[in-house]
């Protein structure tokens, strides 16, 4: 129920005081919102390495839960590019609308090219965006291949990426945690289920150095920070 009435304060904050704010002063709303949430839900944060001060930059970030988001806005403010169809979830459109979401058609190429110009502007004008290059959730265990296209963006306006590795953890054991897991036929009620009724749950976020293309191709470059991700996630 704290955890409801803080979503509805969020979405009203959203509906009624982001129109009055600078956009400064709107990603601290999101980022304390977002920090929050997770003490609501007794899920600890835990943060290595440097998220960026400032951008222009890429996250990519490996993708396990529909917590990932949650966890990455309370570890550092960005603005995330998201499957088309969360414009069409009522309420959580709301609350992405407020965090600044791009929103892509997966299924299609043409789109994807329309998002990777997008981008790669709001790069330029110095923002922090994240990408999940995997494209769907996996497991926690392992990652899934890559997908290249969205991290062109960043070779387009020339800026560096920073990978971000993720995990769940249970506090007590060390052990990976499945309680977020939404992967497969797991339904988003019972992945939330699980999270809010899990006990110790910490939430590990793992952020790498800055690199640049040094003139890798986009498909190269998606592996060496696969890579970077798998190395991460061992920390």
């Amino acid at each position: 129920m704290r955890a409801t009435l803080h979503a509805v304060r969020g979405f009203w904050t959203i509906k009624t005081v982001f129109p009055k704010l600078e956009q400064a002063a709107r990603e601290a709303r999101v980022h304390a919102w977002a920090g929050e949430m997770l003490r609501i839900v007794g899920i600890e944060l835990v943060v290595n390495g440097t998220p960026p001060a400032a951008g222009p930059v890429l996250l990519v970030a490996n993708h396990i839960s529909w917590l990932d988001i949650l966890v990455i806005h309370a570890s550092r403010h960005c603005r995330f590019v998201s499957k088309s169809d969360v414009k069409d979830w009522p309420f959580v459109s709301t609350l992405a609308h407020g965090a600044d979401t791009l929103y892509i058609e997966r299924a299609s190429r043409r789109d994807a090219h329309r998002v990777v110009l997008q981008m790669a502007v709001r790069l330029r004008a110095g923002d922090v965006l994240a990408v999940f290059p995997e494209g769907t959730t996996g497991d926690g265990i392992t990652l899934k291949p890559f997908h290249a296209n969205l991290i062109q963006a960043a070779i387009e306006a020339s800026v560096p990426v920073q990978p971000v590795a993720l995990k769940f953890i249970d506090r007590a054991s060390g052990a990976t945690s499945f309680a977020p897991s939404y992967v497969d036929d797991e339904t988003l009620i019972g992945s939330i289920s699980r999270t809010l009724t899990a006990r110790g749950l910490k939430a590990v976020v793992t952020f790498g150095e800055p690199q640049e293309s040094q003139g890798q191709t986009r498909r190269a470059w998606a592996q060496a920070l696969r890579e970077d991700i798998e190395r991460l996630r061992q920390v």
